[in-house]
């Protein structure tokens, strides 16, 4: 195989395989998930559910059981950092952006296991899933 069809092969395999995982330098495993593959995750594993809106965004609607804690809070990483860094954490926010935003830190802190809800909450009630 020449050196172009090696690297089109190798382009091949990582667009079909995708990145589903990723693992940061502080051994922090993020797994982005939609929102069929959420809600298996919180049945399967009961992950701790972060939702980092603003409280009035929370109280407008939430996931069951879910824990706000307000990304645009100036305290906000001193809050993350009291949390249980080896359990398992669901992240989202409304669309995604702050959550994604908020990765690298919890990452920082070296949490041990984060799922990512991509979409936010507006794909999870996209999807006519309830909130409270």
């Amino acid at each position: 195989m020449n050196p172009i069809s090696s690297l089109k092969h190798l382009a091949s395999l990582f667009i079909a395989v995708g990145c589903v995982t990723c693992t940061s330098a502080a051994d922090t495993n993020v797994t982005y998930l939609n929102v069929e593959q959420t809600q298996k995750l919180i049945v399967e594993k009961k992950p701790v559910v972060l939702d980092i809106r603003t409280p009035e965004e929370f109280a407008a609607g939430h996931i069951a059981g879910a824990t706000n804690i307000n990304f645009r809070a100036a305290d906000f990483e001193k809050a993350i950092s009291m949390l249980n860094k080896n359990q398992t954490y669901l992240l989202h926010c409304a669309s995604g952006n702050r959550s994604t935003q908020a990765l690298p830190i919890f990452q920082r802190l070296e949490f041990k296991s984060l799922y990512h809800l991509d979409g936010g909450i507006k794909a999870w009630q996209k999807a006519k899933l309830p909130v409270e």
